[in-house]
């Protein structure tokens, strides 16, 4: 199979290169000034049927060049740009290299109450600040979704995690007509909507309200997705359903149905499956397969996915989850435009789990080594919605209201012992543990927003409350022998009751005034209420009346945390074509009160901060492709009640915590910078970015060990810690004829200081690590996709007061997807990987290969897809990994999937303005 893969390889790349192209060039300037023009759409289309043939973009200085193949019919040469009348000639064909010269472009001005006629759009625009992309000039198979045609569009990157970058700027957010489709993440969107509905792809950098309503800069370093349905499509009803069993009792089945009425938009989604799988995957070839092959190809398929704050699964280990879905949006009626989701989950996930953890002392290192099995099962309602009220066109209020209620019981039985270096043993502990837990959070944001007459001046306000409630119940039998020193060997069997709650309340009032046309002042006062409580009541087992009725005074306590902040703060924002600049400061006035009962006794802690605050941000654009930003904030966060107030916490017996009141909160310095250029012109573009936070004072954790390896930690002021980042990448897309090759290669370091104390002597870990990465996709028409990827992580920590002076460990991945789509109907895909651990503990295997395959085909007008797969084909699928910490080393084993045959059966069914779809030319939808 390998052979043959790169055989059609090497032949299709000689043909390639074979293929004959010719060099079109020209500069576009406007017609009266003959100022040259940037960014200025240039393409060819076919006059037959309009199909866009090539495209490329104008640079800084009007010019533009590509190259394409000879043209043997008739064809438009079509420049379009915002602002100017669209500039179209006409060719009866085109066989050899041309210079079309200086083309100039006429200014459209149009007299009051002229028509405008439409025209078509050209495959992409740039605006002032909005990238837009036309979807039907980017060839994708028929039965494609979303997340495969942001795949063809230049400078849009989605890894193997699923994140989306364009031009190296991460997208947080993807709507659908302005809209969020389940959630803001648009995952579900990606996977499940068919590409063909799509009409514009357009992508934006993300805004608040606030800053949509005041044209303001964005504030953030993201980018937004905006897709808009095509106007025929947004009246129609389609959906999809699949079903499958296999071997080992593996099962999967999902089903997604979208009613779609102009503004008005309904869409269901259920899904069971027992492979960890979200249960929403619209992929034609793996389907629910990608919850194994989509993370990065990391040691297990960690059974946890997520869907904004929700998380499913158990983390680790294997799932079983059933979920449904509703996700809502309507204009009820001028102004008021609601929307929102209702999900229910319920899971169940098994583990089984094996660790061994060599702890590092200043005198000398132990060893833990520890085994367990645990079982959790979770139900989980989530609503969201939001209503949005546009008053008129200067004044909007937005509420958005969020409730999520769990409910979890959790079983776990563990054993582990640790040994010293001469292989003495120094403890042991037995434990069951079962936990019963239900949890309620509401979260609600109020946001009224008012511009004024005069350009830049604004008023608005915000509020928002986020109230928390745990109820967790958990019986422990645990039996803990120590065999060094004299601590007594601790024996438990009993029931504790815990109560946690938190309120947080926020309140805001912004107003702003132009100084000048580009320059504003803005003052703001901020005051927020926070009330974090820890009741916990501990019950030991009476032999007498068999029950848990005996207080355990000493495992008995309540904590209370109030942090109440006021922060007024100027700021000032300068805005320019070219360059953008935000800045804010002010003070922070702080009250911190904090209070315990512990043993019949109140111990109680109150402190008063005033703390500077600032941020900035500073973005410059230098060309339309080429930017730069800039951003500096000063954090201050507050230590828990249990860090700060000196009251004993012994509900672990192998590590006593008692906090610090001498405490002092966290001071940092955050920074970041990011440089992009991306030329549409050649296709290619690179990123760079640099960040981290530098800490004036962190809490930390300083651990007393004894004989016995019995730890007794406190928290310490530190200063001088630091964590940083590095990322570079690269991309260049090539298209030749039915060739398109794309090129990726990208690094990822960090660099981290970490000081702490053990054993009352300070430490110091200095860690490295870096994370170069290759990637390589080449797609032959709709025939034939192979995409290699390759990364190799290096990572290394040098220790400072420790025996040990340095640690490192190296891991390798490789990873090859093709897909076959020869011939018709026919869908043959194979996803090979590699992992090697280079350090691993003895009994932990250093590598594995995953092989997932899959074999599809279409019938009945391509309504009906027949599927076979096989997941980890070679039964070699494991779960083992080194993590390297400034104070251990652990290697760690779970439960994953294994090789499993799935046959699966999957309907599509496609009606749009009360007609059934029929395909044109075979296309279809995914």
């Amino acid at each position: 199979m390998r052979k043959f893969y790169l055989l059609i390889l090497l032949i299709v790349c000689c043909t390639s290169f074979a293929q004959t192209s010719i060099r079109l060039s020209g500069k576009i300037t406007d017609v009266n000034t003959q100022i040259p023009l940037e960014s200025v759409t240039v393409y060819l289309s076919s006059v037959q049927d309009s199909t866009v043939i090539d495209y490329t973009i104008s640079d800084k200085n009007g010019l533009f060049v590509f190259s394409t193949k000879p043209i043997t019919k008739p064809f438009f040469l079509k420049i379009s740009y915002i602002g100017y009348k669209v500039y179209k000639q006409e060719f009866k064909e085109l066989l050899k290299e041309k210079d079309f010269g200086t083309l100039k472009l006429v200014e459209n001005v149009y007299a009051l109450g002229e028509v405008v006629i439409k025209s078509e759009a050209p495959p992409i625009r740039i605006k002032q600040d909005t990238l837009e992309f036309n979807a039907s000039s980017f060839k994708v198979r028929p039965d494609a979704n979303v997340e495969t045609l942001l795949k063809q569009l230049p400078g849009v990157e989605i890894d193997s995690d699923g994140k989306i970058t364009v031009n190296g700027k991460e997208v947080n957010q993807v709507l659908v007509n302005g809209k969020p489709f389940f959630d803001k993440d648009g995952k579900i969107a990606l996977q499940s909507l068919p590409s063909e509905i799509i009409n514009k792809v357009q992508i934006t950098d993300t805004k608040t309200k606030k800053e949509e309503l005041t044209n303001q800069v964005a504030s953030s370093n993201n980018a937004s997705i905006n897709l808009t349905i095509d106007e025929d499509k947004n009246k129609g009803f389609f959906g999809k359903f699949m079903a499958g069993g296999g071997t080992s009792s593996r099962y999967e089945s999902s089903a997604l149905v979208n009613y779609f009425k102009n503004k008005r938009k309904i869409s269901v989604l259920a899904s069971s499956n027992n492979i960890n799988s979200t249960g929403f995957s619209m992929d034609e070839i793996f389907d629910n397969m990608k919850g194994g092959r989509n993370n990065s190809f990391y040691y297990s398929d960690n059974g946890s996915f997520g869907i904004g704050s929700m998380r499913f699964g158990g983390g680790k280990g294997i799932t079983r989850s059933n979920m449904v879905g509703l996700n809502y949006s309507d204009e009820w009626f001028k102004g008021m435009e609601p929307s929102g989701s209702y999900f229910f989950t319920n899971s169940d996930s098994e583990n089984i789990n094996r660790s061994k953890q060599t702890v590092f002392l200043p005198t000398g290192n132990f060893t833990t080594e520890s085994n367990s099995e645990f079982s959790e099962e979770k139900k989980g309602h989530n609503f969201n919605f939001q209503f949005e009220y546009k008053i008129d066109s200067t004044a909007s209020i937005i509420v958005s209201p969020r409730f999520i209620k769990s409910d979890s019981k959790y079983r776990n039985k563990s054993f582990e012992f640790s040994k010293d270096e001469n292989d003495q043993l120094l403890n042991e502990n037995t434990s069951q543990v079962f936990e019963e837990s239900d949890k309620n959070n509401f979260n609600n944001l109020i946001e009224y927003n008012k511009t004024f007459n005069k350009k830049g001046r604004y008023v608005s306000f915000s509020f928002e409350n986020e109230n928390t409630k745990e109820e967790l119940n958990s019986t422990n039998k645990t039996n803990t022998i120590f065999y060094q020193g004299s601590d007594p060997d601790v024996i438990r069997d009993q029931i504790r009751k815990n109560s946690n709650f938190k309120d947080t309340y926020t309140a805001e009032i912004e107003y702003a005034e132009p100084i000048m046309d580009s320059l504003k002042i803005r003052l703001a006062a901020n005051y927020s209420w926070q009330n974090t409580t820890e009741d916990r009541e501990t019950y030991d087992f009476n032999s007498n009346s068999q029950t848990y009725s005996d207080i355990n005074a000493s495992l008995t306590n309540y904590f209370t945390s109030y942090i109440k902040t006021f922060k007024p703060k100027a700021g000032l924002s300068l805005n320019k074509k070219k360059y953008n600049i935000n800045v804010s400061a002010g003070t922070s006035i702080t009250q911190f009160e904090n209070e315990s009962l512990y043993l019949n006794a109140k111990t109680a802690l109150s402190k008063n901060y005033v703390l500077p605050f600032a941020e900035a941000q500073i973005s410059y654009k230098f060309t339309k492709s080429k930017s730069l930003w800039m951003s500096y904030g000063y954090d201050i966060k507050f230590p828990s009640a249990s860090q700060i107030l000196p009251v004993e916490n012994l509900a672990n017996p192998l590590n006593t915590y008692i906090g610090n009141p001498d405490l002092n909160p966290n001071k940092s310095h955050r920074g970041y910078f990011s440089f992009r250029d991306y030329d549409f012109a050649s296709r290619a573009g690179y990123s760079i970015y640099l960040g981290g936070n530098y800490y004036d004072n962190q809490a930390v954790s300083s651990t007393v060990f004894d004989e016995n390896r019995k730890r007794r930690t406190t928290y310490e002021n530190i200063s001088g810690n630091y964590d940083s980042f590095f990322g570079l990448n690269w991309n260049k897309t090539i298209k030749k004829d039915a060739h398109k090759y794309k090129f990726g290669l990208g690094l990822q370091a960090n660099l981290n200081l970490s000081k702490g104390f053990t054993n009352d002597i300070l430490f110091e870990a200095n860690t490295l690590s870096l994370s170069p990465r290759a990637s390589f996709s080449y797609e032959y028409g709709e025939l034939l996709t192979i995409s290699p990827t390759y990364s190799v992580s290096f990572n290394n920590t040098k220790y400072t007061n420790y025996l040990l002076s340095s640690a490192s460990n190296v891991t390798h991945k490789f990873n090859i997807q093709t897909t076959n789509y020869w011939p018709k109907n026919w869908v043959f895909g194979n996803d090979f990987g590699y992992n090697y651990n280079s350090n691993i503990a003895d009994g932990f295997k250093k590598d594995f290969y995953l092989w997932n395959s899959s074999l599809a085909y279409s019938f009945y007008d391509k309504k009906i897809t027949a599927k076979v797969k096989v997941y980890d084909l070679l039964n070699q699928n494991q779960s083992a990994t080194r993590t390297i910490t400034p104070e251990a080393i652990q290697d760690e084993e779970n439960t994953v999937l294994k090789r499993y045959l799935m046959f699966s059966l999957t309907y599509k069914l496609e009606k749009f303005a009360g007609k059934e779809k029929t395909n044109r030319g075979g296309m279809m939808f995914h």
